[in-house]
């Protein structure tokens, strides 16, 4: 079982990733802030992406405040993170598609993609609130979408934090147990 040790260090050297995760809660906080502006619904969406921009230098500074490994360059999967990051910008032209042709449900899709990107991480951590977490945090997203009122579109950025929030307390719990099972087999 080597590949569930690797694993299983990276997920305690990195914790689980909480240094993104609490960067996606302040952009995703952001993105509420703005949806609540009175502004007009394409300089909200177009706002949305620019906030996204804060996510890199944002995680990478939480992540030394928190004494997070992300880089693990000493394990072989440490890059593979990175690459399942990126992954979710391939994505980003259905993000498009709704920004250009149904501006109301652009809000909705980012977050959608946003939850299911979470998906690969319950194989990489070796934690299975993310394999939990990714459909519930889409299905919930899309029902908001499909019944929120233009008015409120706030409600699904704030539902995004609510449910990041979910996240990172379930596995910051679960970096507890494996850390505390990792300094005892002197790792």
């Amino acid at each position: 079982m080597e590949i569930t040790r690797i694993r299983n260090e990276l997920s305690v050297k990195s914790k689980n990733g909480i240094g993104f995760l609490l960067s996606a809660v302040v952009i995703w906080s952001i993105i509420t802030i703005l949806f609540m502006l009175p502004l007009e619904l394409n300089q909200k969406n177009i706002f949305m992406l620019f906030a996204t921009g804060l996510m890199f230098p944002l995680s990478v500074g939480i992540s030394n405040l928190i004494k997070a490994d992300w880089k693990s360059k000493d394990n072989p999967l440490g890059d593979l993170g990175l690459y399942l990051n990126l992954a979710q910008l391939i994505y980003f032209p259905i993000l498009f598609w709704g920004i250009i042709e149904s501006p109301s449900n652009a809000i909705m899709l980012f977050a959608i993609i946003t939850g299911a990107h979470f998906f690969p991480y319950g194989w990489f951590y070796n934690a299975k609130s993310f394999y939990a977490m990714a459909p519930i945090i889409s299905v919930i997203i899309m029902l908001l979408g499909l019944f929120l009122d233009v008015k409120i579109l706030w409600l699904e950025p704030l539902a995004m934090v609510v449910l990041l929030l979910f996240l990172i307390l379930m596995v910051h719990l679960d970096y507890k147990k494996k850390s505390i099972k990792y300094i005892r087999k002197g790792a």
